[in-house]
C-alpha cells in the first residue's frame, strides 16, 4: 500500500518544485522597466473609476442591484473594474508575454530538456500571472475602501474572488496563445476583450438590454466575475455566487488542460 501511494507523493511534490523553478525564473528575470507596465495596468481601471464610476455617476444617480437595494453608480462600477483589472493583468501576462517566449524566444524548448514537463511550464506560468494579477487586485481594492465603495472586511472576502477570476483568464490565455499564428491575431482578441469588457454588466445592468443579449451576455466569463465580485464587494451575495465559483474553476481547469495539451504537441514535435 506504502509502495503504491508514496510514489504519486513524490511526483506531486517533484512537479510542484518544478512549477515553482518555472515562476522563480520569471521573478530573476524581472525588470526595473516591468513595474512601469504593472502600474499602467492599474492606472487604466481605476482613471475608468474615476472617470465613469465617479464622474458620470453624479449625473445617473443610484441603480438597483437583483435584490432591489440601491448602490451608487461609482459602488455599481467599482467591482466590475476591479473584475476586469483581475482579468486584463492576467491575460496580459499569459497571452502576449506567453507568446513571445512559445514562438519567438523559444525559452520552452530548452525547459523541456530538463525533467520540467509542458503542464508544470503551464502552472508556473500561471502562478507568475498570478502574482501580477493579485497585485492589481489588491492595489484596487485599497482605492475603493479609501473611497468607501466597500468596507476592510468585504474587500478581504473580495481579494480571494479576484484572484480566482485571474487564476481562470490566466489559463484561458495561455489556451488562446497556444492556438495563436501569429501577432496579428492579437487583433482580433483585444477586439473580443474589449468587448467583454463593455459588456459584461460593467457600466449598466445586463438587465436592460434586450432578452437575448441579456442571456448571451450571462454566460460570458467577465459577466460571471463581476457578478461573483460584485457579490462579495458589495454584500447580498446569494447561491448564485457559488456558480460562479464553479464556472471559474471549470474555465480554469480546461484552460490549464488545453494549454499543456497544445505545448507538449508544439514542443515536442
Amino acid at each position: 500500500m506504502v509502495t503504491l501511494i508514496l510514489p504519486r507523493l513524490v511526483d506531486v511534490s517533484a512537479a510542484s518544485r518544478r512549477s515553482a523553478s518555472v515562476l522563480g525564473r520569471n521573478v530573476a528575470a524581472l525588470k526595473p522597466v516591468y513595474w512601469l507596465l504593472l502600474l499602467s495596468g492599474f492606472v487604466e481601471p481605476l482613471l475608468y473609476l474615476l472617470s465613469i464610476g465617479v464622474g458620470v455617476g453624479t449625473l445617473v444617480g443610484d441603480l438597483p442591484l437583483p435584490d432591489g437595494r440601491l448602490v451608487s453608480y461609482a459602488g455599481f462600477v467599482a467591482p466590475a473594474m476591479l473584475a476586469s483589472s483581475a482579468m486584463t493583468g492576467a491575460l496580459s501576462e499569459t497571452t502576449f508575454n506567453f507568446f513571445g517566449k512559445l514562438k519567438y524566444l523559444k525559452l520552452y524548448d530548452g525547459m523541456i530538456a530538463t525533467p520540467v514537463r509542458p503542464f508544470e511550464i503551464a502552472l508556473g506560468e500561471l502562478g507568475w500571472a498570478m502574482l501580477r494579477g493579485s497585485a492589481y487586485s489588491a492595489a484596487f481594492l485599497g482605492i475603493m475602501v479609501a473611497l468607501e465603495l466597500t468596507s476592510v472586511t468585504r474587500a478581504l472576502a473580495t481579494l480571494p474572488a479576484a484572484v480566482l477570476v485571474g487564476f481562470a483568464f490566466g489559463a484561458l490565455g495561455m489556451a488562446i496563445a497556444t492556438l495563436l499564428r501569429s501577432w496579428q491575431d492579437f487583433d482580433l482578441m483585444a477586439s473580443a476583450q474589449f468587448t467583454l469588457f463593455l459588456f459584461s454588466g460593467t457600466f449598466v445592468p445586463a438587465q436592460t438590454y434586450p432578452t437575448v443579449l441579456h442571456w448571451l451576455i450571462e454566460i460570458t466569463p467577465l459577466y460571471r466575475s463581476v457578478h461573483l465580485i460584485r457579490g462579495v464587494a458589495l454584500g447580498g451575495g446569494s447561491w448564485v455566487g457559488l456558480l460562479d465559483v464553479l464556472y471559474l474553476l471549470a474555465m480554469m481547469t480546461v484552460g490549464l488542460l488545453v494549454a499543456a495539451r497544445r505545448m507538449g504537441r508544439l514542443l515536442y514535435q
